[in-house]
């Protein structure tokens, strides 16, 4: 099997996420998604305007909303009206963040309603929900996919990229072993290189979560290998 550079691009969740992203940051990562034909953007909720605005010709590449980013620890209440919002706003999907502290403390049931009560507010837009496998141990990291499997997600994604490891090899390979074919799955944080994105999408990984320089930088080496890679 062969992917073309615009095959990894449309894979692409091309992201402008930190705290410190303006304006300027928000034009390049619209130019970026443009130059190499990118599949999604994510950026904060505040500049969902903007990119919408910018990305206005371009309906083949779709924005993607924050729900709860990068906490995940806001009400129930709140990441339902943050839902709406995005969706009314346009958005084409919702990331949201699973409440890891409930999560860590055993209350299941409550982060599962949580996650169906974002689902439900969606009304039919993907959504994917971000279990910030960095935090967790294998039977948390079940638990977040199983939630997210009940209450009807599109994806389970691995991270937010906010922590202070990026997604390995091996979380990707735990995720789908529990997983199987049940839900997508979406790996995000601290993919760099192209065979770090291979050897996920071998295991299974159909999106990925990549900051302007790292996608643009994986697209590059795609691009000096020939413009496509075998797998």
């Amino acid at each position: 099997m062969v992917l073309t550079v615009k095959d990894i691009a449309r894979m692409f969740d091309l992201s402008c996420v930190r705290t410190d992203s303006d304006e300027n940051d928000i034009k390049a990562l619209a130019e970026n998604a443009r130059r190499y034909n990118c599949g999604h953007v994510s950026v904060m909720q505040c500049f969902i305007p903007e990119i919408k605005e910018l990305l206005s010709d371009r309906p083949d590449i779709k924005v993607i909303g924050n729900v709860s980013f990068p906490s995940g620890a806001d009400s129930t209440s709140v990441k339902v009206f943050q839902a709406v919002e995005l969706r009314d706003a346009g958005c084409d999907e919702l990331d949201m963040v699973i409440n890891v502290g409930k999560l860590l403390s055993g209350r299941y049931a409550e982060v599962e309603d949580d996650v169906k009560a974002v689902v439900e507010a969606a009304d039919g837009l993907p959504v994917k929900v971000i279990i910030e496998v960095m935090c967790l141990g294998r039977e948390e990291i079940e638990k977040a996919c199983e939630i997210s499997i009940r209450a009807g997600a599109a994806f389970v994604k691995t991270g937010t990229g906010w922590m202070a490891r990026g997604t390995t090899i091996e979380d990707v390979r735990l995720i789908k072993s529990i997983v199987g074919d049940r839900i997508k799955i979406k790996a995000s944080g601290g993919i760099r290189t192209l065979d770090t994105l291979l050897e996920m999408y071998k295991l299974g990984v159909t999106r990925f979560g990549v900051n302007m320089r790292s996608g643009t930088a994986i697209l590059n080496e795609c691009i000096a290998r020939g413009g496509e890679v075998a797998i």
